[in-house]
Protein backbone atom coordinates (compact mmCIF):
# COMPACT_ATOMS: atom_id res chain seq x y z
CA UNK A 1 0.00 0.00 0.00
CA UNK A 2 0.30 0.42 3.31
CA UNK A 3 0.78 0.36 4.05
CA UNK A 4 1.98 1.01 -0.36
CA UNK A 5 3.11 1.46 2.48
CA UNK A 6 6.21 0.74 -2.18
CA UNK A 7 5.73 -0.10 -1.93
CA UNK A 8 7.01 4.36 -1.84
CA UNK A 9 4.47 1.66 -1.03
CA UNK A 10 1.90 1.73 -1.19
CA UNK A 11 3.73 1.09 -0.83
CA UNK A 12 3.13 2.75 0.84
CA UNK A 13 1.95 0.30 0.09
CA UNK A 14 2.54 2.84 1.50
CA UNK A 15 3.66 3.07 -0.19
CA UNK A 16 1.72 2.44 0.30
CA UNK A 17 2.43 2.52 2.67
CA UNK A 18 0.37 2.95 2.22
CA UNK A 19 -0.91 1.21 4.25
CA UNK A 20 -1.61 -1.44 5.62
CA UNK A 21 -3.19 -4.27 3.57
CA UNK A 22 -3.49 -6.07 6.21
CA UNK A 23 -2.00 -4.56 5.81
CA UNK A 24 -1.22 -2.90 2.62
CA UNK A 25 -1.42 -3.96 -0.77
CA UNK A 26 0.45 0.48 -0.96
CA UNK A 27 0.72 1.86 0.07
CA UNK A 28 0.53 1.86 2.21
CA UNK A 29 1.57 -2.12 -0.73
CA UNK A 30 0.03 -7.32 0.88
CA UNK A 31 -3.38 -9.06 0.61
CA UNK A 32 -6.70 -7.67 2.44
CA UNK A 33 -8.35 -9.82 4.57
CA UNK A 34 -12.62 -10.65 5.47
CA UNK A 35 -15.46 -10.86 3.45
CA UNK A 36 -16.04 -10.10 0.05
CA UNK A 37 -18.37 -7.09 -1.18
CA UNK A 38 -19.83 -5.69 -3.95
CA UNK A 39 -21.61 -2.41 -3.20
CA UNK A 40 -23.34 -0.26 -5.44
CA UNK A 41 -25.03 1.52 -2.95
CA UNK A 42 -23.42 4.84 -4.19
CA UNK A 43 -25.01 3.98 -7.52
CA UNK A 44 -27.58 6.73 -8.10
CA UNK A 45 -29.85 6.49 -10.65
CA UNK A 46 -28.09 8.77 -13.59
CA UNK A 47 -27.64 8.62 -17.56
CA UNK A 48 -24.19 7.45 -18.89
CA UNK A 49 -22.51 4.70 -19.70
CA UNK A 50 -20.87 2.56 -16.12
CA UNK A 51 -17.51 3.26 -14.72
CA UNK A 52 -16.54 0.32 -12.26
CA UNK A 53 -14.33 1.09 -9.10
CA UNK A 54 -12.78 -2.48 -7.79
CA UNK A 55 -10.70 -1.91 -4.75
CA UNK A 56 -9.91 -3.99 -1.65
CA UNK A 57 -12.81 -4.62 0.70
CA UNK A 58 -13.99 -1.54 3.04
CA UNK A 59 -12.47 -3.34 6.04
CA UNK A 60 -9.98 -1.35 7.80
CA UNK A 61 -6.35 0.41 7.35
CA UNK A 62 -5.11 2.03 4.78
CA UNK A 63 -6.40 -0.14 2.49
CA UNK A 64 -9.98 -0.01 4.05
CA UNK A 65 -10.14 3.32 3.72
CA UNK A 66 -9.67 3.70 -0.29
CA UNK A 67 -12.86 1.95 -1.03
CA UNK A 68 -14.30 4.93 2.00
CA UNK A 69 -12.98 7.57 -0.03
CA UNK A 70 -13.71 5.73 -3.58
CA UNK A 71 -17.06 5.74 -2.45
CA UNK A 72 -17.30 9.74 -1.84
CA UNK A 73 -15.78 10.37 -5.18
CA UNK A 74 -18.53 7.73 -6.55
CA UNK A 75 -21.33 9.86 -5.10
CA UNK A 76 -20.30 12.97 -6.67
CA UNK A 77 -19.88 11.17 -10.05
CA UNK A 78 -23.68 9.76 -9.93
CA UNK A 79 -24.90 13.12 -8.68
CA UNK A 80 -23.06 14.94 -11.38
CA UNK A 81 -25.09 12.17 -13.78
CA UNK A 82 -22.74 11.85 -17.09
CA UNK A 83 -21.96 8.98 -15.79
CA UNK A 84 -22.87 6.19 -13.87
CA UNK A 85 -20.29 4.81 -11.23
CA UNK A 86 -20.36 1.41 -9.05
CA UNK A 87 -17.81 0.64 -6.46
CA UNK A 88 -16.48 -3.39 -6.79
CA UNK A 89 -14.77 -4.78 -3.60
CA UNK A 90 -13.06 -8.06 -3.07
CA UNK A 91 -11.19 -9.91 0.15
CA UNK A 92 -9.09 -11.76 -2.23
CA UNK A 93 -6.87 -11.28 -5.55
CA UNK A 94 -8.78 -14.41 -7.02
CA UNK A 95 -12.45 -13.00 -5.70
CA UNK A 96 -11.17 -9.28 -7.67
CA UNK A 97 -9.93 -11.10 -10.92
CA UNK A 98 -14.36 -13.00 -11.31
CA UNK A 99 -15.34 -9.18 -10.70
CA UNK A 100 -13.10 -8.13 -13.83
CA UNK A 101 -14.59 -11.30 -15.33
CA UNK A 102 -18.19 -11.30 -14.44
CA UNK A 103 -17.95 -7.16 -15.73
CA UNK A 104 -16.56 -8.42 -18.94
CA UNK A 105 -19.08 -10.77 -19.46
CA UNK A 106 -21.82 -8.09 -19.87
CA UNK A 107 -22.56 -5.37 -22.22
CA UNK A 108 -19.36 -4.19 -22.50
CA UNK A 109 -20.36 -1.74 -24.71
CA UNK A 110 -22.03 0.26 -22.09
CA UNK A 111 -19.08 0.63 -19.79
CA UNK A 112 -17.17 3.80 -19.98
CA UNK A 113 -13.94 2.73 -17.91
CA UNK A 114 -13.05 0.92 -15.16
CA UNK A 115 -10.49 2.28 -12.37
CA UNK A 116 -8.59 -0.83 -10.55
CA UNK A 117 -6.22 -1.30 -7.78
CA UNK A 118 -5.16 -4.13 -7.82
CA UNK A 119 -4.77 -7.10 -5.04
CA UNK A 120 -1.36 -8.75 -6.20
CA UNK A 121 0.42 -9.48 -9.73
CA UNK A 122 -1.68 -12.32 -10.54
CA UNK A 123 -4.31 -9.49 -11.84
CA UNK A 124 -2.17 -9.02 -14.67
CA UNK A 125 -3.82 -11.15 -17.05
CA UNK A 126 -7.36 -9.99 -15.93
CA UNK A 127 -6.08 -6.65 -16.93
CA UNK A 128 -4.98 -7.64 -19.67
CA UNK A 129 -8.56 -8.68 -20.59
CA UNK A 130 -9.82 -5.30 -19.72
CA UNK A 131 -7.32 -3.69 -22.69
CA UNK A 132 -8.26 -6.25 -25.32
CA UNK A 133 -11.70 -5.64 -24.52
CA UNK A 134 -11.17 -1.97 -26.01
CA UNK A 135 -12.04 -0.26 -22.30
CA UNK A 136 -9.48 2.47 -21.01
CA UNK A 137 -8.35 2.12 -17.18
CA UNK A 138 -6.84 3.52 -14.54
CA UNK A 139 -4.34 1.65 -12.56
CA UNK A 140 -4.45 3.02 -8.49
CA UNK A 141 -1.30 2.01 -5.98
CA UNK A 142 -0.36 -1.55 -6.74
CA UNK A 143 0.98 -0.89 -10.27
CA UNK A 144 1.77 -4.20 -12.18
CA UNK A 145 4.78 -3.13 -14.38
CA UNK A 146 3.97 -5.83 -17.75
CA UNK A 147 0.46 -3.93 -18.64
CA UNK A 148 1.22 -0.58 -17.19
CA UNK A 149 1.71 0.75 -20.46
CA UNK A 150 -1.82 -0.19 -21.29
CA UNK A 151 -3.08 1.76 -18.43
CA UNK A 152 -4.48 5.65 -19.32
CA UNK A 153 -2.87 6.31 -15.84
CA UNK A 154 -0.97 4.49 -13.40
CA UNK A 155 -1.92 6.57 -10.30
CA UNK A 156 0.30 6.21 -7.07
CA UNK A 157 2.10 7.78 -4.18
CA UNK A 158 5.90 8.65 -3.91
CA UNK A 159 7.61 5.50 -2.20
CA UNK A 160 10.54 6.80 -3.29
CA UNK A 161 9.67 10.03 -1.55
CA UNK A 162 8.59 8.17 1.65
CA UNK A 163 12.16 7.09 1.88
CA UNK A 164 13.57 10.27 1.24
CA UNK A 165 11.08 12.23 3.40
CA UNK A 166 12.56 10.28 6.34
CA UNK A 167 16.13 10.54 5.90
CA UNK A 168 15.76 14.46 5.23
CA UNK A 169 13.41 14.51 8.50
CA UNK A 170 16.60 12.82 10.52
CA UNK A 171 19.63 14.67 8.82
CA UNK A 172 17.30 17.83 9.52
CA UNK A 173 17.33 16.63 13.53
CA UNK A 174 21.50 15.67 13.54
CA UNK A 175 21.99 12.34 12.06
CA UNK A 176 25.71 12.49 10.92
CA UNK A 177 27.04 10.00 7.75
CA UNK A 178 27.58 6.11 9.40
CA UNK A 179 25.25 6.82 12.07
CA UNK A 180 23.15 3.62 13.02
CA UNK A 181 19.66 3.23 11.56
CA UNK A 182 17.25 0.18 11.78
CA UNK A 183 14.71 0.14 9.08
CA UNK A 184 11.24 -1.28 9.93
CA UNK A 185 10.16 -2.80 6.14
CA UNK A 186 6.55 -3.86 4.83
CA UNK A 187 6.82 -6.52 3.16
CA UNK A 188 9.30 -7.75 -0.18
CA UNK A 189 7.59 -6.03 -2.68
CA UNK A 190 8.61 -3.01 -4.96
CA UNK A 191 6.65 -1.04 -2.62
CA UNK A 192 9.42 -1.57 0.05
CA UNK A 193 12.07 -1.83 -2.51
CA UNK A 194 11.18 1.93 -3.51
CA UNK A 195 11.05 3.09 0.03
CA UNK A 196 14.61 1.62 0.91
CA UNK A 197 15.88 3.07 -2.37
CA UNK A 198 14.63 6.33 -1.53
CA UNK A 199 16.17 6.48 1.98
CA UNK A 200 19.57 5.57 0.75
CA UNK A 201 19.41 7.56 -2.30
CA UNK A 202 18.69 10.35 -0.23
CA UNK A 203 21.68 10.34 2.00
CA UNK A 204 23.99 9.71 -0.61
CA UNK A 205 22.91 12.76 -2.22
CA UNK A 206 21.68 10.94 -5.76
CA UNK A 207 17.72 11.79 -4.84
CA UNK A 208 16.16 14.98 -3.47
CA UNK A 209 12.82 15.73 -1.05
CA UNK A 210 10.97 18.58 -1.54
CA UNK A 211 13.18 20.38 -4.02
CA UNK A 212 16.32 19.85 -1.75
CA UNK A 213 19.18 17.80 -1.64
CA UNK A 214 21.05 17.11 1.12
CA UNK A 215 24.29 19.11 1.84
CA UNK A 216 27.94 17.66 0.80
CA UNK A 217 28.91 18.52 4.73
CA UNK A 218 25.96 15.76 5.55
CA UNK A 219 26.42 13.21 2.13
CA UNK A 220 27.04 9.81 2.93
CA UNK A 221 29.49 7.72 1.22
CA UNK A 222 28.45 4.43 -0.25
CA UNK A 223 30.48 2.34 2.86
CA UNK A 224 28.50 4.46 5.37
CA UNK A 225 25.30 3.34 4.23
CA UNK A 226 26.36 -0.12 5.67
CA UNK A 227 25.16 1.11 9.03
CA UNK A 228 21.75 0.98 8.00
CA UNK A 229 20.09 -2.43 9.20
CA UNK A 230 16.97 -3.75 7.95
CA UNK A 231 14.09 -5.56 9.88
CA UNK A 232 12.93 -7.56 7.06
CA UNK A 233 9.39 -8.04 5.99
CA UNK A 234 6.84 -7.32 8.23
CA UNK A 235 3.91 -8.05 6.42
CA UNK A 236 2.61 -4.02 7.36
CA UNK A 237 1.94 -5.71 10.54
CA UNK A 238 1.79 -3.57 13.85
CA UNK A 239 2.10 -6.94 15.73
CA UNK A 240 4.92 -8.47 14.29
CA UNK A 241 6.90 -4.92 14.34
CA UNK A 242 5.86 -4.55 18.15
CA UNK A 243 7.65 -8.49 18.76
CA UNK A 244 10.62 -7.77 16.15
CA UNK A 245 11.45 -4.22 18.60
CA UNK A 246 11.15 -6.05 21.38
CA UNK A 247 13.38 -8.83 20.37
CA UNK A 248 16.07 -5.99 18.75
CA UNK A 249 16.50 -5.09 22.57
CA UNK A 250 16.72 -7.93 24.31
CA UNK A 251 20.28 -7.14 23.26
CA UNK A 252 20.46 -3.80 24.74
CA UNK A 253 23.70 -3.38 22.86
CA UNK A 254 20.79 -2.20 20.29
CA UNK A 255 19.18 0.71 22.56
CA UNK A 256 21.67 3.14 20.92
CA UNK A 257 19.83 3.38 17.69
CA UNK A 258 18.42 6.66 17.58
CA UNK A 259 16.89 6.68 14.03
CA UNK A 260 14.19 4.34 13.45
CA UNK A 261 12.25 4.52 9.72
CA UNK A 262 9.49 2.82 9.82
CA UNK A 263 8.49 2.16 6.50
CA UNK A 264 4.34 2.60 7.36
CA UNK A 265 2.38 4.04 10.45
CA UNK A 266 1.08 0.46 11.82
CA UNK A 267 4.67 -0.01 12.13
CA UNK A 268 5.67 2.96 13.87
CA UNK A 269 2.76 2.19 16.24
CA UNK A 270 4.10 -1.39 16.82
CA UNK A 271 7.70 0.40 17.86
CA UNK A 272 5.27 2.88 20.22
CA UNK A 273 3.48 0.00 21.71
CA UNK A 274 6.58 -2.01 22.51
CA UNK A 275 8.44 1.24 24.37
CA UNK A 276 4.92 1.66 26.26
CA UNK A 277 4.62 -2.35 26.97
CA UNK A 278 6.59 -4.76 29.45
CA UNK A 279 8.36 -6.64 26.75
CA UNK A 280 11.60 -4.86 27.43
CA UNK A 281 13.29 -4.15 30.12
CA UNK A 282 13.27 -0.99 32.24
CA UNK A 283 16.76 -0.64 31.83
CA UNK A 284 17.05 -0.99 28.60
CA UNK A 285 14.42 1.36 28.12
CA UNK A 286 16.30 4.24 29.96
CA UNK A 287 19.16 3.58 27.91
CA UNK A 288 16.72 4.60 25.03
CA UNK A 289 15.60 7.07 25.98
CA UNK A 290 18.81 8.57 26.79
CA UNK A 291 19.67 8.51 23.10
CA UNK A 292 16.46 10.33 22.51
CA UNK A 293 15.73 8.46 19.78
CA UNK A 294 13.23 9.94 16.46
CA UNK A 295 10.78 7.22 14.79
CA UNK A 296 8.75 8.03 11.27
CA UNK A 297 5.84 6.72 9.79
CA UNK A 298 3.97 7.11 6.42
CA UNK A 299 0.58 6.47 5.15
CA UNK A 300 -1.50 9.17 6.96
CA UNK A 301 -3.43 6.70 10.13
CA UNK A 302 -5.05 8.90 12.90
CA UNK A 303 -4.24 7.21 15.20
CA UNK A 304 -0.48 7.90 14.32
CA UNK A 305 -1.41 11.57 13.67
CA UNK A 306 -2.77 11.77 17.31
CA UNK A 307 0.70 10.62 18.50
CA UNK A 308 2.05 13.66 16.58
CA UNK A 309 -0.43 16.35 17.78
CA UNK A 310 0.42 15.10 20.88
CA UNK A 311 -2.74 13.34 22.14
CA UNK A 312 -1.48 10.35 23.27
CA UNK A 313 1.56 8.10 23.91
CA UNK A 314 3.36 11.39 25.35
CA UNK A 315 4.99 9.46 28.25
CA UNK A 316 6.67 7.99 25.39
CA UNK A 317 6.94 10.74 23.21
CA UNK A 318 8.51 13.00 26.08
CA UNK A 319 11.25 10.89 25.98
CA UNK A 320 11.81 10.39 21.85
CA UNK A 321 13.23 13.10 19.50
CA UNK A 322 10.43 13.31 17.55
CA UNK A 323 8.17 11.47 15.63
CA UNK A 324 7.00 12.35 11.65
CA UNK A 325 4.90 10.71 9.40
CA UNK A 326 5.28 11.30 5.45
CA UNK A 327 1.51 11.40 3.39
CA UNK A 328 0.36 8.41 1.81
CA UNK A 329 -2.96 8.97 1.35
CA UNK A 330 -6.10 6.24 0.48
CA UNK A 331 -7.55 9.84 -0.85
CA UNK A 332 -5.77 9.43 -3.88
CA UNK A 333 -8.53 6.81 -5.25
CA UNK A 334 -10.27 9.85 -6.03
CA UNK A 335 -7.51 11.26 -8.20
CA UNK A 336 -7.68 8.07 -9.79
CA UNK A 337 -11.35 8.18 -10.35
CA UNK A 338 -11.11 11.94 -11.99
CA UNK A 339 -8.04 11.07 -14.18
CA UNK A 340 -10.25 8.31 -15.81
CA UNK A 341 -13.01 10.97 -16.19
CA UNK A 342 -10.91 13.62 -17.74
CA UNK A 343 -9.48 10.82 -20.14
CA UNK A 344 -13.28 10.19 -21.06
CA UNK A 345 -14.13 13.70 -21.42
CA UNK A 346 -11.09 14.13 -23.73
CA UNK A 347 -8.77 16.06 -21.71
CA UNK A 348 -5.31 14.72 -21.50
CA UNK A 349 -3.62 13.02 -18.20
CA UNK A 350 -0.70 12.05 -16.68
CA UNK A 351 0.15 7.99 -17.60
CA UNK A 352 2.74 8.15 -14.85
CA UNK A 353 0.77 9.73 -11.98
CA UNK A 354 2.96 10.19 -9.18
CA UNK A 355 1.76 11.89 -6.25
CA UNK A 356 3.98 14.09 -4.36
CA UNK A 357 4.38 13.37 -0.61
CA UNK A 358 5.18 15.62 2.21
CA UNK A 359 6.26 15.32 6.44
CA UNK A 360 3.91 15.87 8.61
CA UNK A 361 5.35 17.26 11.75
CA UNK A 362 3.79 18.25 15.34
CA UNK A 363 4.07 21.34 13.31
CA UNK A 364 2.07 21.09 10.41
CA UNK A 365 -0.18 18.36 11.16
CA UNK A 366 -3.46 19.94 11.33
CA UNK A 367 -3.21 20.51 7.75
CA UNK A 368 -3.54 17.10 6.40
CA UNK A 369 -6.59 14.74 6.61
CA UNK A 370 -6.09 11.05 8.25
CA UNK A 371 -7.95 8.16 8.24
CA UNK A 372 -9.25 5.79 10.72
Amino acid sequence: MTRNHNISRRAFIAGTGGAVLTAFLAGCGASNSGTSDSSDSSNAASGGKKIYVLTPSEDHGWTGSVATFAKEKIADVNKEGKYTAELQTADSASKQISEVEDILAGDTSQIAGIVIQPMDDTLQSAIQSIVDAGIPYVAFDRIIEAVASTAVSNVKGDNEGIGAGSASYFVDNGMKPGDKVYVYEGDTSSVTTLRDKGFTEFVTGKLDFDGKKIDDASKWSDSDTASISKSGAMNWSRSDTKAAFESLMSDDSNADIKWFYAEDDELAMGILEALNGGGISDATKEKIFATKPYITGCGGLDEYYEVIRGNSYQDIVKNLGGVMSVTYSPSMIQTAIQDLIDHLDGKQVTQDHVIKCENVTKDNVDKFQSFK
